[in-house]
């Protein structure tokens, strides 16, 4: 069995909500996941502790959370010597036409931090309407122009996430942690015979 952390910075919780998803995936297999908010660590909190990470942010007009980016910076060496994945959470990447857009966002945090992940995923974020004041929701419908169809009101919240996808890419991070570490953990009940 081995440890994953799973640290993610969030705007509105759509991260947050990808990130625990992610742990919970892994932790089915067999492992211990943790889903930490980057603000949120506590005190005792050390890279070392876990054997994988898995680091999450999301765009918010063009930028990964700076919080994200100066741990990533800060702890590139130590990330650099374990198995690890990154994942992106924006609009861009629920939008066919605006994918190309999601990856560059990939590349600048990649350049940014000096960090190579062994895995990335990029997902579709979500529209809080219920939480944006007037302007900002004016603002978001103008951004969002393109995914809003007449199934998808722009009066109530809307997720983009494809979950399919989320569990897709927990279950590729943990087998290639598994591969990497040579540690597939036995999840049979006769295994404790």
């Amino acid at each position: 069995m081995s440890s994953f952390l799973i640290l993610y910075g969030t705007g509105e919780g759509q991260t947050a909500k990808i990130a625990e998803r992610i742990a919970a995936t892994i932790s089915e297999r067999g492992h211990e996941a943790s889903a930490i908010d980057v603000r949120d660590r506590p005190d005792s909190f050390t890279l070392e502790a876990y054997d994988a990470a898995v680091v999450g942010a999301s765009i918010h007009v063009g930028k990964h959370q700076g919080e994200v980016r100066d741990f990533v910076s800060e702890n590139r060496d130590v990330l650099s010597g374990m198995p690890t994945a990154f994942f992106q959470v924006s609009l861009s990447s629920a939008n066919e036409e605006k994918r190309e857009e999601a990856a560059g966002y990939v590349e600048s945090f990649v350049t940014e931090t000096g960090w190579h992940p062994d895995r990335i995923g990029q997902f579709g974020g979500a529209l809080r309407f219920s939480e944006y004041g007037f302007l900002k929701r004016l603002m978001m419908k103008q951004i969002a122009k393109d995914l809003l169809t007449e199934e998808r009101k722009p009066k109530s919240d809307i997720e983009f996430t494809d979950w399919d996808a989320v569990d897709a890419f927990a279950a590729d991070v943990a087998a290639f942690v598994e591969g990497r570490l040579g540690d597939t953990p036995d999840t049979t009940e006769d295994s404790a015979m």
